[in-house]
């Protein structure tokens, strides 16, 4: 479903964590930098600790471009609320991150892909929008014949992680449900994201 293999190893090893939870990312092996000063350590500065927290979150959802990030970030403190949690749940109703997340696919560049070409339903209308946004209630479908390919039928079956309680899946049926909006504590990160970070990051 992607070419982004070797590319999505290379984002671990910058960000410094298995970002996806991979089992065969090289952190799991070599948890440094690349290059021959991969092994130095240093403390960033605040900055850099916002920054590297932004980068995680944005790369994490399938390399967001960084004008639309801007945007979730702008939409998501116009909100009431906490603006963190408000950027965690316009990120989680892409509709490539649905996808992602119903299993349908092992990866969230598989997801955008199986979405671009047309291989989605949103309440039984074909959308081909990655970052559409998934409201409470609607109802995400694979469509036909892609209902059988290989990569969908292997990822379903992937052991590595569970489909979350805020969708419902019918993996038989290749459909589910967009229940709610998560809380951030109820999104299955690998690793600890840090929104609060991000929102510092844009406000300075």
């Amino acid at each position: 479903m992607t070419k982004r293999l070797q590319s999505k190893h290379k984002i671990d090893r910058r960000l410094g964590v298995n970002l996806w939870g991979r089992p065969k990312s090289p952190l799991n092996k070599r948890d440094y930098r690349p290059g021959q000063h991969g092994q130095r350590r240093h403390k960033p500065s605040d900055f850099g600790v916002q920054l590297l927290a932004k980068q995680r979150l944005r790369c994490y959802y399938g390399n967001v471009g960084e004008r639309q990030f801007l945007r979730y970030y702008e939409e998501a403190f116009r909100r009431k609320g906490d603006s963190g949690e408000n950027l965690i749940q316009l990120l989680e109703r892409r509709l490539d991150a649905v996808v992602y997340r119903m299993k349908f696919v092992a990866t969230v560049f598989a997801a955008r892909q199986l979405v671009s070409h047309g291989h989605i339903l949103v309440n039984n209308k074909k959308v081909n929008i990655a970052s559409y946004q998934v409201k409470d209630g609607d109802v995400i479908e694979v469509r036909g014949k892609a209902k059988q390919f290989v990569p969908v039928l292997a990822a379903i079956e992937l052991a590595e992680r569970d489909v979350p309680d805020y969708v419902q899946v019918d993996h038989k049926e290749m459909k589910g449900t967009f229940v709610r909006a998560p809380a951030m504590g109820d999104v299955p990160y690998p690793v600890q994201m840090e929104p609060n970070l991000v929102i510092e990051y844009y406000s300075r």
